[in-house]
């Protein structure tokens, strides 16, 4: 008798260890962020009040339609994220649980943080402007070209740009009247690489009335996992490449496929 009313006392002793960990396990703070989809921007128009592109020094079209680039946005650097956080938006499809040196590959500290940023998207929109001009075959001495947009950073605007550069300098109307939206790195010779967050950007997308998304071709999979009902994907490896498919769009012909 003696061991059977001790044996739970024994049990519940032994439990409180056991509840204590799994409560620290649950709130302590994990190496991750919480993203989700962020805003969007038409390359052609106007952010905050400013023209994203505005060019000099040769003739410049009107054009038709919206290129939206597109972002993610995540929890900062210095914020906990739980496991109990992790486990809540671990299946929701507006989420995403990301490695926190995924997000943010400078550091934790912000403004180090902020300064790799504006670093990455300077020199993104330096790659975007070369290529664009290379592709029109335009000298970069004779033609000036400014990039604004506020509140963003990183490289990933990079393909968007070069093709709102293409389409404001070439006048062939790459859009057709269509809202597209993409994402992509570029370099200087035009080609388009790959970068993160690409089935929350896809849903930025769709939520701001896109109804194409060109995507980096290595990023298909990813970006078909959880494709928002009326958006259409494009594979693009280069400038050249991404501008021949919206003309094949415009013109009813064949467009790549992921």
């Amino acid at each position: 008798m003696l061991s059977r009313l001790t044996r739970p006392k024994a049990l519940a002793v032994c439990a409180l260890p056991v509840v204590a960990l799994f409560t620290t396990a649950v709130f302590a703070p994990l190496p991750f962020s919480v993203a989700q989809p962020g805003m969007t921007a038409d390359v052609l128009g106007k952010n905050q009040g400013t023209p994203v592109i505005t060019i000099s020094g040769a003739p410049v079209h009107d054009t038709t339609g919206q290129l939206r680039m597109t972002t993610i946005e995540a929890t900062g650097p210095d914020t906990s994220v739980s496991l109990g956080d992790v486990l809540g938006n671990w299946f929701a499809t507006d989420r995403a649980v990301m490695p926190r040196d995924a997000v943010y590959p400078s550091g934790d500290d912000e403004q180090e943080i902020e300064q790799y940023n504006e670093k990455q998207m300077k020199e993104s929109q330096d790659s975007a402007t070369a290529a664009a001009l290379s592709y029109l075959d335009l000298d970069p001495a004779d033609v000036d070209v400014t990039l604004k947009l506020a509140d963003v950073g990183g490289p990933s605007a990079g393909l968007l740009f070069s093709l709102g550069i293409v389409d404001k300098l070439d006048g062939s109307d790459l859009t057709g009247g269509r809202t597209i939206a993409g994402t992509g790195t570029i370099t200087t010779e035009g080609r388009v690489g790959a970068v993160g967050g690409v089935p929350l950007k896809t849903k930025a997308a769709r939520r701001d009335g896109a109804t194409v998304f060109l995507v980096p071709k290595d990023e298909c999979a990813d970006a078909g996992a959880e494709l928002p009902k009326g958006l259409r994907l494009i594979p693009v490896t280069s400038l050249k490449g991404a501008v021949a498919a919206l003309h094949a769009l415009d013109a009813g012909g064949d467009v790549p496929s992921c």
